[in-house]
């Protein structure tokens, strides 16, 4: 139906529309149902397999596409930075698809923590570094000089860890840990007081005087929320973190305030946002797939897929075993599995590639066809192997409760 209404030309996906409207509720969702002292409690591997992890993926993939190109095995010349922009954007996992896994096959909360977290700041990474190489691209590399280089460096490390750490320090204050070192980072903190930590506080203080109406405490959060995405967004920082910490401090600072019946809405209006924005992406997906003249090449689409899968792994096993050198609570055999083989993409990896300009990356259709087909790939085979895969390895490890004090006392109690 849609090849023979090919006259019919619905609205194509925007930057606009992606960044601006479905992009927030996703992130704001994530960042939202986080348990935050879990999440502050495993930072330090959250951020090795969120930033480095993100990082080593984008490195190893785009390395050996290019390498691969150049030894003549997709039969055209695809140019380094072409090769890295796509490699950015592959990288992005889907967090919704990869948590509704999750829930379905029971992990232990340590290990959903981890690649939540993880999954967050795979976000953050890999739309920093998409932008950083589409300046690239538009510079071209021969134009291309020591301080690009290094403003696209420093660029990253404001925009990603900067905006982690500080986020980071902020929540050790709410939990009671002190450091004298914190005053040395106070001009950061102050250059980050219009994103979301500011506007967390500030529907904290908003929520304490709508006791008397509270139908209007959801419309709060959301516009808080919002504005923080917009606010970091206008002073070119990342809106990914703004929003998440935004979420975080919202958790701790407003969930008291707020109604019974408030937080429900909260909750279920934020689960609903999220899942129709996904939803809507994956429209978009689906209607490309079928209306759309592929442009199919067959060695890179099979070595993207392949190197997707083992560099997903390889970087899951090193970055596990340098976390476990430093953990009480080690991440086991099976949690390592569970984390490579759900590195599943979707709708933002589709929703990058398509919003590349052909008219600048002349192979953008090759990269459009090859992230719909890992999309399909992680989606429809992963996705659905996992469940019985993990029940094979160890059924009893993801559900196992460790008892707590006082269930121990009252078991001693019986006996």
């Amino acid at each position: 139906m849609l090849r023979h209404a090919a006259n019919l030309h619905g609205p194509s996906l925007t930057p606009n529309t992606f960044f601006f409207y479905m992009l927030p509720p996703i992130i704001l969702n994530a960042g939202y149902l986080i348990p935050n002292r879990k999440f502050f409690e495993n930072i330090t591997t959250i951020l090795l397999m969120g930033v480095i992890g993100t990082l080593f993926n984008i490195a190893t993939i785009g390395s050996s596409l290019w390498a691969c190109g150049q030894a003549g095995i997709f039969g055209i010349d695809i140019p380094f930075l072409h090769i890295f922009l796509f490699s950015s954007l592959i990288a992005a996992v889907n967090p919704v698809a990869v948590l509704t896994v999750f829930e379905d096959i029971q992990v232990n909360e340590v290990l959903q923590i981890v690649v939540f977290g993880e999954l967050l700041l795979n976000y953050a990474v890999t739309i920093v570094m998409y932008h950083m190489f589409q300046v690239y691209n538009e510079i071209g590399v021969d134009e291309i000089i020591t301080v690009d280089i290094a403003a696209g460096v420093g660029s990253f490390f404001v925009d990603v860890l900067g905006g982690s750490f500080i986020g980071e320090c902020s929540n050790f204050v709410h939990y009671g840990y002190s450091s004298k070192y914190l005053a040395c980072i106070q001009p950061l903190l102050d250059c980050f007081r219009f994103t979301g930590i500011t506007w967390g506080f500030l529907a904290g203080l908003i929520t304490r005087c709508t006791d008397k109406v509270r139908v209007v405490e959801p419309i709060f959060i959301f516009a808080m929320a919002y504005m923080a995405y917009l606010n970091a967004e206008i002073f070119h920082m990342s809106g990914i973190l703004a929003i998440t910490f935004c979420g975080l401090t919202v958790k701790n600072y407003v969930e008291q305030n707020v109604s019974e019946k408030s937080r429900t809405t909260i909750e279920y209006t934020l689960k609903i946002l999220s899942f129709s924005a996904e939803t809507i992406i994956f429209m978009f997906l689906g209607v490309v797939t079928v209306s759309y003249e592929h442009e199919w090449n067959t060695w890179f689409v099979l070595l993207t897929i392949i190197f997707c899968f083992v560099y997903r792994i390889l970087g899951v096993l090193i970055l596990s075993a340098l976390s476990n050198a430093f953990r009480v609570q080690k991440l086991t055999k099976v949690d390592q599995f569970v984390m490579s083989y759900g590195g599943l993409r979707g709708a933002v990896a589709f929703a990058l590639v398509l919003l590349v300009d052909e008219d600048r990356i002349p192979l953008q259709p090759m990269f459009l066809t090859t992230t719909i087909a890992v999309v399909f790939f992680t989606v429809f085979l992963q996705g659905t192997t996992i469940k019985p895969l993990v029940k094979i390895l160890d059924n009893k490890h993801l559900n196992q409760h460790k008892p707590t004090m006082e269930e121990n006392s009252h078991e001693l109690e019986m006996v």
